[in-house]
């Protein structure tokens, strides 16, 4: 989050999180909501909305007083087996691990945590893997699992006497043949339980006598779960939901059992990037079995990258502000019911400009500048505060607008601030095919153009997954554009533009765009030609002349309603423009390009320049990339009220026009 505050995030960090653990950040105990049924919270969104850093917040501010676990399921460390070996090792087993080893260190509301269940399930799924001549690994596994049943130093007095009778008795059964996997598990889950484990861990370990077909036996039911586990497939998850319920039964015991005097409050469990394995199976698990009355004290708080489709089916969705108010989760038919979904949502413009108010203290960086960036992001926190550091990097010569801020150097890569916007957002894989397919508008368009400059990244079939990719990472859809969020559209094409010294790029993507929008045929398929989208890309290439002449003619054909025309001219100038130094202003204001190839006005003169100063106008005043220009807008809003006097069928159209969009280019709202 921007600064490192958090804005617009009371709603979950004083509101319902408090209620749920039933302590506030400060240690003050509050009245805890919903008793034994809890509902799992999820937290939704596209990357870079914060959903990270909250989560990180919970952590810091709640773990000086209750346990809290903060888990991100992409992480590396779930990815590749310790040993090499994936036969005892899954990423939901280290997942359950790692979240154990959080819980365990003592805090004021909670003393110590200790977790006798999972362990004794994790030591029967480790030693399906064991085999000859593996001492080592069986001591530095069994050892780690034993920090979940007793501090270092009582571990070390029992642990390791313990091992050595473990390590023997693998030896002898070796020297007979390699053993059986079943063999291996039986005999290290009966020294567990007869040797190893006091009386209050046995009787913890009973919890077992619940496996399937295990018949109230603790032993049973833990050889069966490292059977279970070594055979992998359907065997294999059913083991892992398991493990996931032996978690959270030793959280359970811990504020139930005779501890429970010296524990308030709840446990807290973060699940970060939990669309990812470990993360989606825990979520599911916690669900099914508070759906079936197996409930827990355990508060779960995951956060799945992604639109609404990464809640789970049937959850219960609300508002992000109504967090903020009691009882707004009640359980219904479905296992997914138990979820209570929200959106977390972009920062409010007021927001933004807190995080500017220190930006814009820098010597020629103009006010209303936080405007154009809330415009430009929609309120993303992690571009808001990209651009806000960017301010004082801007670079010689540059007027301070949200253009020059994406090419500002960020100081702690080098990259540009463009460029560490989509190294953030965008996953490395799929980036240059976006960058390509960015200036695409419909699916067509984004067909033609994958099959030509797409070809050594699968062609149609790369722009398939690079759609697939963006609905399935939560960003905006729109069937007029194939990648609608502005802010992430935005930045593709400045990367575009910037990515060859003379912008080859970015030329040949918009010379084939063009093409394709004027024929309506491409390599044999039909489809609608549409001369505003040839002129969009032409306009995108810096051509401004002929689509002034084309608005000129279409002006003048009494066939053409007055709505119609305006359309065609905002999808004209809807064109791209990253051109330096920038000379729209100057020609909405009166100015000759001289750039631009000799007039062709017709004959009518007065007309053509009319137009003329307003495509640019528009053009200006549309662009989320540059800053409002009070007199441009008043030019565009004049062009189009003198318009309005001589379209013979339009003229209220034309009028309103005239009116209201100078007054939403004020607003910096869409038109």
């Amino acid at each position: 989050m921007p600064g490192g505050r958090m804005y617009g995030r009371d709603a979950l960090l004083k509101g319902l999180v408090p209620r749920l653990v039933g302590v506030t950040p400060e240690c003050h105990r509050v009245r805890m909501e919903y008793g034994e049924d809890l509902p799992v919270v999820i937290l939704t969104g596209a990357r870079g909305l914060g959903k990270t850093v909250l989560l990180e917040r919970l952590r810091n501010t709640h773990r000086r007083c209750i346990p809290v676990a903060l888990l991100d399921c992409e992480s590396p460390e779930l990815t590749d087996p310790p040993h090499g070996n994936d036969v005892s090792w899954t990423p939901v087993t280290e997942a359950l691990y790692v979240l154990a080893e959080q819980l365990v260190p003592r805090v004021p509301g909670a003393g110590d945590m200790r977790f006798p269940r999972l362990a004794a399930g994790l030591l029967a799924v480790a030693s399906s893997g064991w085999g000859p001549d593996e001492n080592e690994r069986i001591q530095a596994e069994a050892a780690r699992l034993g920090t979940l049943l007793a501090p270092e130093s009582r571990w070390e007095k029992r642990g390791r006497a313990w091992l050595g009778k473990v390590v023997t008795r693998l030896s002898d059964l070796a020297a007979t043949g390699i053993p059986a996997v079943d063999i291996v598990v039986e005999a290290t889950v009966e020294s567990l339980l007869e040797e190893l484990f006091d009386r209050s861990e046995r009787k913890a370990a009973d919890w077992y006598g619940s496996y399937p077909n295990a018949g109230g036996n603790a032993a049973r039911g833990l050889v069966l779960l490292g059977r279970h586990f070594h055979r992998g497939d359907g065997h294999r998850a059913v083991a892992e939901r398991h493990l996931i319920g032996a978690l959270r039964a030793d959280l359970t015991a811990a504020y139930t059992g005779p501890g429970r005097l010296r524990r308030f409050g709840r446990p807290l469990v973060l699940l970060d990037n939990a669309q990812a394995g470990p993360g989606r199976l825990i979520v599911e698990s916690v669900l099914h079995d508070r759906h079936e009355g197996v409930h827990d004290r355990t508060v779960v708080i995951a956060a799945p990258r992604g639109g609404d489709g990464a809640a789970p089916e049937h959850a219960v969705r609300v508002r992000f502000a109504e967090l903020a108010r009691p009882g707004r989760w009640r359980r219904g038919q479905e296992p997914g019911s138990g979820a209570l979904a929200t959106a977390l949502p972009p920062l409010e413009a007021e927001d933004v400009r807190r995080v500017f108010d220190r930006a814009e203290d820098a010597p020629g960086v103009p006010a209303g500048l936080y405007r154009c960036v809330h415009h430009l992001t929609g309120g993303h926190p992690l571009a808001v505060g990209l651009l806000a550091e960017a301010v004082h990097r801007i670079p010689d010569g540059r007027e301070p607008t949200p253009g020059a801020l994406l090419d500002a150097p960020v100081r702690a890569t080098g990259r540009t601030t463009g460029a560490e916007l989509l190294h953030r957002l965008v996953p490395a894989d799929c980036l240059e095919g976006l960058v390509i397919l960015a200036a695409a508008r419909d699916p067509g368009s984004a067909e033609a153009l994958a099959a030509v400059r797409l070809r050594d990244r699968g062609g149609v079939n790369g722009m398939h997954r690079a759609r697939d990719l963006l609905r399935r990472e939560g960003w905006d859809e729109d069937p007029e554009l194939f990648v609608a969020d502005l802010l992430l559209r935005s930045a593709l094409l400045h990367r575009l533009h910037r990515q060859d010294p003379d912008s080859a790029s970015w030329r040949a993507v918009h010379h084939t765009l063009r093409d394709y929008h004027a024929s309506g045929e491409w390599r044999g398929q039909r489809h609608a030609p549409s001369e505003p989208l040839r002129l969009h890309h032409e306009l995108a290439l810096g051509r401004a002349e002929s689509a002034v002449v084309h608005l000129r003619e279409s002006f003048r054909r009494p066939e053409v309603p007055a709505r119609q025309w305006l359309d065609e001219l905002l999808a004209i100038t809807s064109a791209p423009y990253f051109a330096v130094p920038d000379h729209r202003r100057a020609i909405a204001l009166g100015a000759v390009d001289p750039r631009q190839p000799p007039q062709d006005h017709g004959d009518d003169p007065v007309l053509h320049f009319r137009i003329r100063r307003l495509l640019h106008a528009v053009w200006l005043t549309r662009d989320p990339l540059a800053l409002h220009d009070a007199e441009v807008a008043e030019r565009m809003a004049h062009e189009l009220a003198r318009l309005s006097d001589l379209h013979r069928t339009g003229s209220d159209v034309l009028w309103q026009a005239s009116r209201e969009w100078a007054l939403r280019a004020g607003q910096q709202c869409t038109f």
